[in-house]
């Protein structure tokens, strides 16, 4: 495993999305997004995904300059066409104009269609931030994963990331998979030969597997819950994928477009593309906004000043990955080899310079 460092790789993602026909905004725009995966320690979302939205648009599944449009709109909401572009670039568009519909009324609520898969939800829903807003985004995805009691894989991993300001405090950010574990860290395991933990999956034959090659045997990913508590797991993932898809006229449930390229789409589709729905809430729209975030930093401190379990510690939504992308900025983001190679092989391919 080697370390690079941020910039070189953001110039790296760059360049690759300028070959691709990315305008040079929407390029810096997409790898800031994928390399914020890195930096926050989401390696599954990051710099290792690049050439899978490369071998997207090889197959002619994503438009590098796409013309996003509101279709239809209230004061409060909208909903818009992504064009068949990048997620990476529509994602924050959406909450862009989320927040200036919070801005004017308090809230804003966009749903988007005819996108593709958007990086870390944590990203989007963190845009909210510096508006002193609260940020929600999610995303619906390929179905990989079985409804509890469910041999067919009918949902994806629809994460659900919600951002919150705070005063002195770090924001309260929370960005989970609606599953035991997201596709990309079965990809990890795979990658490094390792096992998967219980509870993480399925065979073809509904039995409990550590096999991380299972979805590709039939095999699907578990809601989250557990065996006791999947319901509610279940639960999740349906509502983004209605929020995301049935609101907005994506594509929900089976028929949601996979994000590797050498899968088919799926036939008679409900809708176009993939869905996300973004929100943006003004919190002065509830209280003031410096005794919301006061009484913010309370709660912060409260729940962190936790009576721990011996030799634990008791942590925020956030501080995880807050403390993990000082870290990397400082001393580089680390990549395994498989990683660098596919990169290094991506870089010959487009006649773009590698690092070093």
């Amino acid at each position: 495993m080697s370390n690079y460092k941020y910039t070189e790789l953001l110039s790296f993602c760059e360049a690759v999305f300028l070959k691709i026909g990315c305008s040079a905004t929407d390029a810096q725009c997409a790898s800031r997004v994928l390399l914020s995966a890195d930096l926050r320690g989401i390696d599954s979302h990051g710099v290792a995904r690049l050439s899978g939205y490369i071998q997207l648009w090889k197959a002619k599944r994503i438009n590098p300059q796409p013309t996003i449009r509101i279709v239809h709109e209230t004061p409060s909401t909208a909903t818009i066409d992504g064009d068949g572009g990048l997620g990476l670039i529509i994602a924050p568009e959406a909450m862009r104009i989320a927040m200036e519909k919070a801005a004017q009324v308090g809230t804003g609520w966009v749903s988007v269609r005819h996108s593709n898969h958007f990086g870390i939800a944590g990203y989007h829903a963190m845009l909210a931030l510096e508006k002193d807003m609260i940020g929600i985004a999610m995303t619906n995805a390929s179905p990989l994963v079985a409804p509890t009691h469910s041999l067919e894989r009918l949902l994806g991993t629809n994460p659900i990331a919600v951002a919150i300001p705070a005063g002195e405090e770090p924001p309260f950010v929370v960005d989970f998979a609606t599953t035991t574990a997201a596709n990309g860290k079965l990809e990890i395991l795979q990658r490094k030969g390792l096992e998967a933990p219980i509870g993480w999956i399925q065979d073809a034959e509904g039995n409990a597997s550590t096999d991380p090659h299972a979805l590709k045997k039939g095999g699907a990913l578990l809601p989250l819950g557990g065996e006791q508590g999947s319901h509610k797991g279940y639960c999740l993932g349906a509502l983004v994928d209605i929020l995301s898809a049935v609101c907005s006229g994506a594509n929900y449930g089976p028929w949601v477009p996979p994000f590797v390229s050498f899968l088919p789409l799926p036939e008679n589709p409900v809708g176009q593309g993939i869905g996300h729905f973004i929100g943006a809430m003004r919190v002065d729209a509830f209280r003031l906004a410096h005794e919301f975030k006061t009484h913010m930093d309370n709660w912060i401190k409260r729940f962190r000043g936790a009576k721990a379990q011996p030799g634990k510690q008791v942590t925020i939504p956030g501080d995880f990955e807050r403390v993990t992308e000082a870290e990397r900025l400082e001393n580089g983001i680390p990549l395994i080899e498989p990683v660098v190679k596919d990169l290094m092989t991506l870089a010959s391919e487009m006649n773009v310079r590698w690092i070093g």
